[in-house]
């Protein structure tokens, strides 16, 4: 089973339709995807879009893992209502924070960590955008503090630093103190993929395309000529889908 583990949708139109998104998938042979918003909304529009997400599941159960998002510069308090809604309400498998586009640390004290509470109150998956277009907010010395503080809760590494070598070995040192962290591989390269399963193993990280930032055929098929003779058909197989069954309980 192939599972894309970085895909955005939105009501907003253009390349984020649910409609386009499928006909990507299609194209990329993709049984499944980890979906969440894009941060295009305005304050409480964040609702909307995250709905949007929930009726894309309901629509196609079968091909969508909803995943919800929240945002504290919206208030910690509609925050913590969104972390509610999307676990509780829509059954959503986790909540994002993403510290570059919404601007904050994700480990801020005030704004990020009593949302953090709520998700881990929930039960739920959190992933954090990690990467170098907002260095300081997102590097993962944050995330560990957040992992180390919720042991039991999976914490997903999207983008795992980017294309910046620094930051991609950065993460691999922080995820190897903390297995609750699972990395997603998406907006990288074969090199930081490559040295984050040498270092963690197959079994703690997976494929991900960040669609439509990117096409998810073209990231599918450099994924496979790269992993082909560098890991075993078993562990493509885990990073390549795998990883998320087992996550996710499908």
């Amino acid at each position: 089973m192939i599972i894309d583990a970085d895909t955005h949708i939105a009501p907003t139109g253009g390349d984020f339709t649910l409609e386009a998104h499928l006909e990507r998938m299609e194209q990329a042979e993709i049984d499944k995807t980890l979906t969440w918003l894009k941060p295009d909304y305005e304050g409480e529009g964040i609702e909307g879009h995250n709905r949007y997400v929930y009726d894309a599941v309901q629509q196609y159960p079968d091909k969508i893992l909803g995943f919800g998002w929240a945002d504290p510069t919206v208030g910690v308090d509609h925050a913590k209502k969104m972390v509610r809604v999307c676990t509780e309400e829509y059954g959503l498998y986790g909540v994002k924070l993403n510290g570059a586009q919404n601007v904050y640390k994700i480990d801020d004290p005030e704004l990020s960590l009593p949302v953090i509470e709520e998700i881990a109150k929930a039960g739920a998956r959190l992933a954090f955008h990690i990467g170098p277009d907002a260095y300081e907010r997102t590097h993962p010395l944050r995330a560990e503090r957040v992992a180390k503080m919720y042991p039991e809760m999976t914490i997903l590494m999207v983008h795992m630093g980017m294309t910046d070598w620094d930051m991609n070995q950065a993460v691999v040192e922080v995820a190897a103190r903390n297995p609750n962290m699972i990395l997603i591989g998406s907006a990288t390269d074969a090199k930081a993929v490559l040295h984050a399963i040498d270092v963690l193993g197959a079994d703690r990280v997976c494929f991900g395309s960040d669609a439509p930032f990117r096409r998810p055929h073209v990231v599918r098929a450099t994924y496979e000529a790269v992993l082909r003779y560098e890991v075993s058909k078993e562990d493509r197989a885990l990073v390549m889908g795998g990883n998320i069954v087992r996550l996710f309980d499908l």
